[in-house]
């Protein structure tokens, strides 16, 4: 078992969402982040003063699927959240050990 977590747009959620769904993902987790990569955030305008936005808003997805599942994953996201453009985001790829379904007590592939 894997879990994947994805830094992504915030306008790219629901296409991320859709594609998950397509190949089988059932459940994922959606938060609201802040954060900044190469780019180290942007300068805007605002009534004529020039200031800095250090940490952009992003949305980090989290989904935890079964091994066999997660070049799918990778690939569905990367295709759903890629615009070409800087910022797009980064996919990070963890090892799930233990996981328990808190109401009927299964546990590992089958509480996924």
């Amino acid at each position: 078992m894997q879990i994947v977590t994805a830094i992504i747009k915030p306008f790219k959620l629901d296409e991320v969402r859709q594609a998950l769904s397509d190949i089988g993902v059932r459940g994922i987790t959606v938060t609201e982040v802040k954060g900044f990569g190469r780019q180290k955030g942007h300068t805007e305008l605002y009534r004529g003063a020039e200031y800095v936005v250090d940490f952009l808003p992003k949305v980090k997805v989290e989904a935890a699927v079964d091994s066999a599942l997660v070049e799918q994953v990778i690939e569905a996201i990367e295709n759903a959240a890629r615009t070409g453009k800087i910022g797009d985001g980064k996919i990070f790829v963890t090892a799930l050990e233990q996981v328990v379904r808190i109401r009927t007590g299964e546990t590992g592939p089958q509480a996924l």
